[in-house]
């Protein structure tokens, strides 16, 4: 029988940035240098099947660090970043721990700080509940940053003092999502501090991008991405809003639904920053299984964006 035909536009950049390319090498490289157990507190990048794959190699996940015995492993935090409670708590059971925390996201805790020791008041937007928010608020006191969800927050919200006010975000969100916060900040505080450059970061910015070059000429769309992984989400959400009549947020191959690609002759597809590389070559696997299948790559955007690994891993290998 003859295969229907398709054509995969396949999106790039897509799949991995560098914070979670990072973050997965300090635990592949604790592991290596130390042995197993190594402890990574919180899912180290939003992705089950990364998660996975680190815990056959000797990782064990756990959400608090009280969950950890005395050990003298490494505690790995996450990419997404802490709250300052948690190394503190760490430092008081004397555990080594290595911080994962993506650099861009540091950035952000240290706009934060920086901003409370100027004595400004805070507004931080992004959604509530995910870990990098709570991280970021968590640098401060209770109470010294207002989280800002929504347009209506940001129309509803009371300073102490109107001309000491100061804004960051979420790096996963996208400059859309912020945009219309933004100016209604801006309108309403003229004054308003903001980043000296915007906190969106870059594979966030790029990975939308190229779905927005795709979506308009496809009739459906699959973001390879875990339903907790805000940047995934996002990624859904841009194609449906940039002409895609349907886009889909899928963990991996086998949770395509294949009815929905009954006489469709062009696909999108792209990954979350922290979905791997090996789960579009599946998804592309079981598309050639039942089409006659054609790749187009769509490139809108060179990646050569690199980060260091801790200094305590660095100061191993020089040793």
């Amino acid at each position: 029988m003859t295969k229907p035909q398709i054509t995969l536009h396949l999106c790039a950049p897509r799949g991995f940035c560098a914070g979670v390319d990072r973050a997965i090498q300090v635990v592949e490289e604790a592991l290596r240098r130390y042995g197993a157990p190594v402890y990574v507190r919180h899912e180290i990048v939003h992705n089950r099947f990364v998660v996975e794959t680190l815990k056959e190699k000797g990782a064990v996940f756990v959400e608090e660090l009280d969950e950890i015995p005395e050990t003298e492993q490494p505690v790995i935090f996450s990419a997404h970043g802490v709250a300052k409670r948690v190394p503190e708590a760490a430092t008081a059971r004397n555990l080594f721990y290595l911080d994962a925390t993506c650099p861009l996201v540091s950035k952000v805790h240290k706009e934060a700080i920086l901003h409370e020791r100027r004595g400004r008041e805070i507004v931080l937007i992004g959604h509530a509940g995910h870990p990098e928010v709570e991280g970021t608020m968590g640098q401060l006191e209770p109470g010294t940053v207002t989280l800002i969800e929504t347009p209506e927050d940001a129309r509803a919200f009371t300073p102490k003092d109107p001309e000491n006010l100061s804004w960051i975000s979420q790096t996963t969100l996208s400059i859309d999502d912020t945009a219309e916060m933004v100016e209604i900040l801006k309108e309403r505080f003229p004054s308003i501090a903001g980043p000296q450059k915007g906190d969106i970061c870059y594979a966030t910015t790029n990975r939308q991008e190229a779905v927005k070059a795709v979506a308009p000429t496809v009739e459906r769309m699959l973001v390879v991405g875990a339903p907790n992984s805000s940047n995934s989400r996002r990624l859904r959400e841009v194609a449906e809003r940039s002409g895609c009549p349907k886009a889909m947020l899928i963990n991996r191959a086998a949770e395509i639904d294949w009815a929905d690609f009954d006489g469709v002759s062009r696909v999108g597809l792209t990954a979350g920053a922290s979905a791997p590389e090996v789960l579009v070559e599946e998804v592309v696997a079981a598309f050639r299984e039942r089409f006659d299948l054609k790749i187009e790559l769509v490139t809108t955007a060179e990646e050569d964006i690199t980060f260091l690994l801790p200094r305590a891993l660095r100061d191993q290998a020089a040793a």
